[in-house]
């Protein structure tokens, strides 16, 4: 039977094919992220209710009612403190006067000139008043000074409840990465559970349909697959344990292909036959034991696979064709056609002259 020879079609199906592979695989991956994100969306524990249980609620209470005194004082404290700057500046501003008023009385003693009464007046009511809020300025700066004891003494309490609260929350904390743990593990069974029967299709596939035409469908599909489970894997396991998963599917994947070429040499195909004899016979050399082809004008010429193209080739006896062995490891390499009798590939399947086919072992 005539070998099928396929049509590698023009540079721009080639193009167009390997640009929408590209984009297969692509919104392939696309499509498995929304759906590992969808998984990811499951309702994982509430801190929050797991706190519940462990705090203890009239604790809870007495630092809300701490927080809401501290607040209060310091409210307070600030009011008190904005009153006693009012009253400082006043107290200034009257000292201010009162020095005014001493040194006009200085005058007046100098030039033996006596205050009125109305000076006078004036002179007792803003020394009055001074010394009104001088005692004022005190008494805030007591109520201050004891507000800020107060409000200290309430920030130790509090800073004691929170450290007791503290302890309360840590078997709540324990408690919730043990569930986020196993949340998270879940996420990553269910994930996988998807992922991994799709990333096995896709590989019985591309094994199985390793000639169709459609193969680079399967292995876009199948590439996308993998690198969305490498991600999921990557994101959920450990370091530890993920660089033991990644070694040991490249173990696999380098055991197999090394184990699919071993085979490819020891039991090849016809067309992988067919191309290393033609790619030999392109060089002049035996498909076998790679011995140079010397017969017709080449017969006392030396060459090599990097220099067999740089040679002269005499032309006198270029028409020469004639039977011819392999004198390294005697495999015939030229042969009379059964059909046309004329010289042919002995190891190709048709024949140049008259294209006639043989098996090709």
């Amino acid at each position: 039977m005539r070998n099928q020879v396929k049509s590698k079609g023009t540079w721009w199906h080639r193009f167009a094919i390997r640009f929408f592979t590209v984009i297969f695989a692509v919104l392939v991956f696309w499509v498995l992220g929304f759906l590992v994100q969808d998984i990811q969306s499951l309702p994982g524990p509430n801190y929050g209710s797991i706190e519940k249980n462990y705090l203890n609620k009239d604790l809870l209470a007495r630092r809300d009612a701490l927080n809401k005194q501290i607040t209060a004082l310091s409210r307070q404290i600030d009011n008190e403190t904005e009153k006693q700057r009012i009253v400082g500046d006043s107290s200034r501003n009257l000292q201010q006067t009162i020095n005014q008023l001493l040194e006009l009385q200085k005058l007046g003693i100098e030039k033996h000139m006596a205050f009125s009464d109305t000076e006078q007046a004036n002179f007792t009511s803003s020394l009055n008043l001074f010394l009104d809020n001088q005692k004022k300025y005190q008494e805030l700066s007591q109520s201050v000074s004891e507000m800020l004891e107060k409000k200290q003494t309430l920030v130790e309490e509090k800073d004691q409840a929170e450290q007791e609260i503290d302890k309360q929350r840590q078997p709540a904390r324990d408690e919730y990465n043990a569930l986020s743990r196993a949340h998270q593990l879940k996420l990553a069974l269910l994930q996988l559970a998807i992922l991994l029967p799709i990333l096995l299709v896709a590989a019985v596939v591309i094994i199985r349909k390793r000639s169709s035409i459609y193969f680079p469908l399967y292995v876009a599909f199948g590439a996308a697959t993998l690198v969305k489970v490498a991600l999921v894997v990557h994101e959920y396991f450990p370091s530890r344990y993920f660089k033991y998963v990644l070694i040991g599917a490249l173990l696999l994947v380098v055991a197999r292909l090394l184990v699919y070429f071993i085979r490819t040499i020891a039991f090849p195909k016809t067309q992988w036959l067919v191309r290393q004899y033609r790619e030999a016979y392109e060089r002049f050399l035996c498909p076998v034991c790679e011995y140079p082809i010397r017969t017709g004008p080449r017969r006392f010429l030396f060459w090599t696979r990097r220099t067999v193209n740089k040679m002269v080739v005499p032309g006198d006896r270029a028409d020469q064709e004639e039977i011819y062995t392999c004198p390294a490891c005697g495999t015939g390499l030229f042969e009379e056609c059964s059909s046309c009798h004329k010289i042919r590939h002995a190891m190709l399947p048709n024949c140049t002259h008259c294209g006639i086919e043989k098996e090709v072992v």
